[in-house]
């Protein structure tokens, strides 16, 4: 079930659509997607346009900077209104955004147990992304310090695990990852990150974040150029890590709607727009039948007749040593679909 997107008075949109043509809006406007349209009489839009940026959320607060590669790396800490807490993210501006110019995006969705830091500081990320120019946006994985009973007690359940999907489990209500990666984050982003081209993005992801990287592409079509995972959990529904986080955030009353939060049987009914999709597996992973699972999603795309790339790396595991081997090869795919005509 795909969220209707709501709409401001010029139009914003609420979450991932083409609608993150919200950049060609100003920053402000863009920022005010998290409101509905106003009810009464029809305003102006210069009136409109006011009434937006009144709305805007926040800026972030800067805590670190380190330059790579001829551009930064910058940290930043907000409070979040989807999440109920203070969440950081970091976004790598190549140069060719410190020079001024306007860049695409990739999307990075982490794994369990990792924040933002872990791939801005071991994947290697930034070198391809200097070289196309293109901005590289890492978020956290789950809100933290909210105190709820029990939310460190498991590596793959709680905080550093939110499975970027919405918990309605009411002890849980904090862990909306799907509202903060597909709404907050991106208003935030077009209202205080002007050299961002937040219209021409795409998403890439490792295991619960290749899980999260699928599941958002496909739950909305025409929203990113192209999509790319490590070692994605790519049947949740169907393995531990899944079964755990669907019934704790989730419940058990409705296992058949799991699905909705699963890539392959998303992809197994897709009817939206094609993109470029590349998926790489180790096959020294230790989790590969257990969690993962490649051959689900290679057989959803065979049914539903979607051009997926799978590939198995001889001997690679779960690691950064296996994301950095080929993360250069991910940025280009990416740079190659982000800079088509």
């Amino acid at each position: 079930m795909r969220i209707a997107p709501a709409r401001c008075a010029l139009g914003c949109s609420r979450i991932w659509t083409s609608a993150t043509k919200a950049s060609r809006h100003s920053a402000a406007a863009a920022a005010a997607s998290s409101h509905a349209q106003p009810r009464g009489p029809a305003r102006s839009p210069r009136r409109a346009a006011v009434r937006c940026a009144a709305m805007a959320p926040p800026a972030p607060e800067q805590v670190s900077a380190n330059k790579q590669y001829g551009g930064w790396n910058r940290r930043y800490k907000h409070a979040s209104s989807a999440l109920g807490c203070d969440m950081t993210f970091t976004v790598y501006s190549p140069p060719a955004a410190e020079a001024g110019g306007k860049v695409p995006v990739v999307w990075w969705l982490s794994g369990l147990t990792c924040t933002d830091e872990n791939v801005i500081q071991k994947s290697g990320a930034q070198r391809g992304c200097a070289r196309h120019g293109i901005a590289f946006v890492a978020p956290d994985t789950s809100p933290r310090g909210l105190g709820v009973e029990g939310e460190a007690d498991s590596w793959d359940f709680g905080v550093g695990a939110g499975f970027y999907i919405n918990a309605t489990v009411d002890k849980w209500r904090n862990w909306r990852m799907y509202d903060y990666i597909t709404q907050e984050l991106p208003a935030l982003l077009a209202a205080h990150f002007p050299k961002l081209d937040t219209g021409n993005t795409s998403i890439m992801g490792h295991s619960m974040g290749g899980h999260g990287a699928l599941t958002i592409a496909l739950k909305n079509p025409g929203a990113f150029k192209a999509v790319s995972a490590f070692a994605p959990i790519c049947n949740p529904v169907n393995v531990p890590w899944g079964q755990k986080a669907f019934s704790g955030y989730l419940g058990d009353a409705d296992k058949e709607g799991w699905k909705q939060h699963d890539a392959s049987e998303l992809l197994a009914a897709y009817k939206g727009p094609k993109f470029p999709l590349l998926v790489d597996t180790g096959s020294g992973d230790s989790f590969l039948q257990r969690e993962l699972r490649p051959e689900a999603l290679e057989a959803a795309a065979a049914r539903s007749g979607f051009p997926l790339t799978s590939r198995m790396q001889d001997g690679y595991d779960h690691s950064y040593f296996f994301i950095s081997t080929f993360m250069d090869e991910h940025i280009d795919f990416h740079a190659a679909a982000l800079k088509a005509e």
